[in-house]
C-alpha cells in the first residue's frame, strides 16, 4: 500500500512550489498536466512505495515543471499557465488533506514578491526559495530585523 509524504507548499505569482519531505527517494516520478493535474511517486529509503496526486486549483505548463532532488527532499516548481495568486493549492474547497502543509518559511505575500524576486535571478529558478543563494550584500534583507545599531546604543557598556 502506497504512504503519502509531508508535502509542504509555497507560491509566486508565475509558480507553485511543493517541497516533499522524504529523505533518500529513490525511484521519483513527477507528472504535471496542463489541466492542473499533479502526480508523484518515489520509494523511501526503505524501499516503500510513496504517492500523492493533486488536482491545482489552477492550470500549469508541464514543460515548466521541474524537479530538484535533495538528500531530504524533493523540490518541485511548478509553471503556472497564467500569471496571479492562487486563493488556495487544490481545486476543492474541501480541507486538504493532513499530509498537506502551508511552508510558511517559503511563503511569499503578493505585495512581498518584488523585493524577494529582485535578488533571483533567471538563472536560478529556486534561488528565492531555496535560499541557499543568501550571499548577496545587499540590504534588502534587512528589512525585517531591527536596527543593530540603535539596540547596540541602548545598551551601552
Amino acid at each position: 500500500m502506497s504512504r503519502h509524504p509531508e508535502v509542504l507548499w509555497a507560491q509566486r505569482s508565475d509558480k507553485v512550489y511543493l517541497t516533499v519531505a522524504l529523505p533518500d527517494a529513490k525511484d521519483i516520478n513527477v507528472k504535471c498536466e496542463p489541466q492542473g493535474l499533479f502526480s508523484f511517486s518515489a520509494l523511501g529509503a526503505q524501499g516503500e512505495p510513496f504517492h500523492f496526486t493533486l488536482t491545482l486549483y489552477g492550470t500549469i505548463l508541464p514543460e515548466g515543471c521541474k524537479t530538484k532532488p535533495g538528500l531530504r527532499n524533493i523540490i518541485c516548481s511548478i509553471q503556472k499557465e497564467q500569471k496571479g495568486w492562487w486563493k488556495r493549492l487544490l481545486k476543492t474547497e474541501e480541507k486538504p488533506a493532513p499530509y498537506l502543509k502551508v511552508d510558511w518559511n517559503k511563503w511569499c505575500d503578493e505585495d512581498e514578491e518584488e523585493s524577494r524576486s529582485d535578488s533571483a535571478s533567471e538563472d536560478g529558478d529556486h534561488a528565492a526559495y531555496v535560499g541557499d543563494e543568501d550571499e548577496s550584500s545587499d540590504d534588502e534583507g534587512m528589512l525585517y530585523l531591527p536596527d543593530l545599531e540603535k539596540v547596540r546604543g541602548n545598551k551601552k557598556r
